[in-house]
């Protein structure tokens, strides 16, 4: 019995790590684990996979100055984020948030929603392990496929249409920006009927989008 719950943790362990290499071609378009759960609940999604060229530059450079703006200089991992997260969290302050885009990915593709410090550990080593075999453009382009942007809606171009009726490729820096600030609480934030909060937050990732050129070589190089 003991042998074979090892055999079973291994089992689980290594899918990640392979389902990493089934989804290195372009052409395979992955599926997060909420948009399974939507599938095994019957509530069905919407989602229209863009290939990364087809999306709008306004919209990559608003996610990433608003997610990880060290996206292109990271192994997957912002440490010296976490480590500031660490040391807050043993001074008594609330702690904030450290994911990169590479963790936010294998969150979605591999593991849960729910906050715990399990999926946490979990993440490190999957986002290295995403950020050594996918290049940078492939990780965001998975990322932007299967990021949440709206209840049941995945993906910037199902976003792109259900919020403005254009497809991503026609985004401007207004609305990427707006976009950018919703993934954080898609289930909250409404890019366009936007509280004062969120405007104000919108016009600052538009501002630092709109000069973020040294920050995207990894992109568009």
């Amino acid at each position: 019995m003991r042998r074979f719950v090892l055999r079973a943790i291994v089992v689980v362990v290594a899918v990640p790590f392979i389902l990493m290499l089934l989804y290195k071609p372009s052409f395979v378009h992955p599926v997060s684990t909420m948009m399974l759960g939507d599938i095994v609940l019957l509530r069905g999604y919407e989602r229209q996979w863009v290939k990364f060229d087809d999306i709008a530059p306004a919209l990559v450079q608003s996610v990433l100055v608003s997610e990880d703006g060290r996206y292109c200089s990271h192994d997957g991992v912002d440490w010296s984020a976490i480590n500031l997260v660490i040391d807050e969290a043993l001074d008594g302050e609330r702690p904030r948030g450290a994911s990169t885009i590479p963790m936010q990915t294998v969150k979605n593709l591999f593991l849960w929603s729910s906050r715990s410090y399990v999926r946490k550990v979990l993440e490190v080593p999957l986002a290295i392990s995403a950020d050594a075999i996918w290049s940078k453009r492939r990780l965001m382009e998975i990322y932007l496929n299967v990021a949440e942007w709206a209840p049941g809606v995945y993906g910037i171009e199902a976003a792109s249409l259900y919020y403005y009726g254009v497809p991503a490729a026609q985004l401007s820096r207004r609305r990427a920006a707006y976009l950018a600030v919703t993934l954080p609480n898609p289930h909250r934030r409404d890019p366009v009927n936007p509280s004062r909060g969120l405007t104000r937050l919108a016009g600052v990732v538009e501002r630092r989008a709109h000069q973020s050129g040294a920050y995207i070589k990894c992109l568009y190089e």
